[in-house]
């Protein structure tokens, strides 16, 4: 039977000083027990494989350690530590609370509190996934926690704070762990590719760094399941190969081609992608990121939370340089809302390949509008010069006046060039106004076709008062097959009336009703205007008045109406004796 055990396991910290990324905690730690001020319970909260176990073991072998040294480790010489490192202490209980949450766990853990420890100080509960005991063992648990033995030391350990009871926080010193940086998990498993003579490149380490999201134990088992079929040997293709994690190169080719412009290769580099096996969304959710890498690149303050090896760095510092910050802010816009869209979308691939094409059309846009068209006018006072006026479209006259300031700084002024220039303005100035005529005449013509467009949209036939009843009862029918009962209920309730110039009016039972149609009123519109090719329909609800009913209701109230209305039943009822008003 093979030997080999995980590097999650053989590499756990023993020491305070080998916990990644919890030095804060550590440090408050080793304090507490350097000043004799153990508090009797803790609560390590945080994400999954930061070293929150790991912490409480260290913690409960140092308090017991007959010979701490002067940086606060165990001797692992002592009895105590021996008998911890042979998992055979009996100071020691860890719990784990997924499995053991009903209120007969923790009153066994309970009665077991009362005892005092046999060898060391303390007896230390290590109960680990506390959010999972039910509500009874929590109370159950609660005067325990508040008022253990001097003996007793609690270390509860939690991946969701938010379900522990508010009681049971109160009770505890609470120390909240952080996701472990990549910096600090790639020089982690350097560490450990060094003593297990593995040779590795710093951009596969990155890579298994950020998969691993932050959790220590994850990047490990990440490391071992990626070295068992590398021979030893840990390159980053390897790693892209086996984590299906789509090359960085792919993203910088495809933001260079967005700044282009180039939407054909974009295309094409999208369908190698997926022809590779990427998922769409896997990919617009990487290109997010580059985005949002390249962003944090535009500044010096932002460089810094920009977490990668220095080769690839540089390389987004390089392309940040060719890109803008407001067209990344709308790239990020963009990409985001194909994100949200991708699962509702039933052609997904067409969703990313829109979403492509909208941010490469990102500052192209007016390119049409803002490309400069020149005039070169041979000027009549000098056959060998030439004037270039500038007229930029959608621009004043402004333009030329600032032209001709600029030429007469640049020229110094003479008699000669005086008569010169004068030749030149009375050109620019002709130009000038052929230019202004022409643009009011073009922008009135723009605006008569504007009124005259939205006159022609207006529709307005007319309709008889069948025909509106017809379309009225096939709205209501249409409203019932798109599961909305009570508008067709309400809307059929009373007839509705035809008034002059396309009113409708509809008599409700009450403002429930009333209510309800004022919500839905744009879609019976719609519905009724496109039916009846009528946009100056308008709907007006009211509600109708309660007339009195005097219709009996009881036994004796129905007697008397019938005795009222009927002669031959009031003789009879004279003959017979019989009193109405009884």
């Amino acid at each position: 039977m093979s030997d080999f055990l995980v590097s999650a396991r053989k590499y756990r910290p023993k020491t305070f000083d080998r916990v990644i990324g919890q030095d804060a905690i550590s440090l408050t730690l080793k304090s507490a027990i350097k000043q004799n001020q153990l508090a009797q319970s803790f609560l390590f909260c945080g994400p999954r494989g930061v070293g929150k176990t790991s912490l409480a073991r260290i913690l409960a072998k140092t308090v017991n350690c007959e010979n701490i040294d002067a940086e606060i480790n165990a001797c692992d010489k002592c009895v105590s530590c021996k008998s911890f490192n042979e998992n055979s202490s009996f100071n020691v209980h860890e719990l784990d609370a997924a499995s053991n949450n009903s209120v007969d766990d923790i009153r066994n853990l309970v009665d077991q509190v009362r005892f005092a420890p046999q060898v060391g100080k303390f007896n230390i509960y290590i109960i680990d996934e506390v959010h999972m005991l039910s509500q009874s063992a929590f109370n159950a648990f609660l005067k325990t926690l508040e008022e253990p033995p001097s003996h007793a030391k609690f270390i509860l350990a939690t991946t969701e704070k938010h379900k522990i009871i508010p009681t049971i926080l109160s009770r505890c010193q609470i120390f909240d762990f952080k996701r472990v940086s990549n910096e600090d998990i790639v020089k982690n498993l350097k560490y450990v590719a060094d003593n297990e003579n593995v040779s590795v490149e710093d951009d596969a380490l990155f890579l298994i760094a950020e998969k691993s999201d932050g959790a220590m134990r994850d990047s490990l088992s990440l490391f071992d399941r990626l070295v068992s079929v590398s021979d030893d040997k840990l390159l980053y293709n390897h790693v892209i190969d086996h984590l299906n994690i789509l090359d960085y190169d792919y993203y910088f080719k495809i933001t260079n081609q967005l700044i282009l412009n180039d939407i054909s290769s974009l295309i094409v580099t999208f369908d190698e992608i997926i022809n590779n096996g990427f998922d769409g969304q896997n990919f617009i959710n990487g290109l997010s990121d580059h985005l949002r890498n390249l962003l944090l690149c535009q500044d010096e303050q932002t460089v810094s939370l920009l977490s990668k090896n220095e080769s690839l760095k540089q390389r987004y510092l390089d392309q940040a340089k060719k890109t803008e910050a407001k067209l990344l802010v709308r790239a990020l816009k963009l990409t985001n809302e194909c994100d949200l869209q991708y699962k509702l979308s039933n052609n997904k691939r067409l969703l990313v390949e829109i979403c492509l094409m909208q941010v490469s059309s990102i500052g192209h846009e007016d390119d049409v509008k803002k490309k400069d068209k020149k005039f070169i006018v041979s000027n009549p006072l000098n056959n060998n010069k030439k004037v270039d006026v500038v007229n930029k479209d959608n621009k004043s006259h402004e333009d030329v006046n600032t032209y001709k300031s600029e030429k007469k700084i640049d020229e110094t002024p003479n008699e000669q060039t005086v008569d010169k220039h004068e030749g030149v303005d009375d050109l620019e100035n002709n130009i000038r106004a052929k230019t202004i005529s022409i643009l009011d005449s073009l922008n009135q013509e723009k605006n008569k076709n504007e009124s005259l467009e939205k006159i022609i949209a207006l529709r307005s036939d007319d309709f008889s008062q069948e025909i509106f009843y017809e379309k009225w009862k096939k709205m209501i029918e249409s409203f019932k097959e798109n599961e909305k009962s009570n508008l067709a209920l309400a809307l059929g309730i009373n007839k509705p009336v035809l008034l002059d110039d396309f009113k409708i009016e509809i008599e409700l039972s009450n403002s429930s009703q009333v209510e309800l149609i004022n919500q839905e009123k744009q879609d019976i519109l719609i519905f009724l205007k496109n039916e009846l090719n009528n946009d100056l329909i308008d709907l007006n609800t009211k509600v109708a008045e309660l007339k009195k009913d005097n219709t009996p209701y009881t036994n004796s109230d129905k007697y008397k109406r019938m005795y009222e209305d009927n002669k031959y039943l009031a003789k009879l009822g004279q003959k017979l004796g019989l009193d109405p008003d009884y």
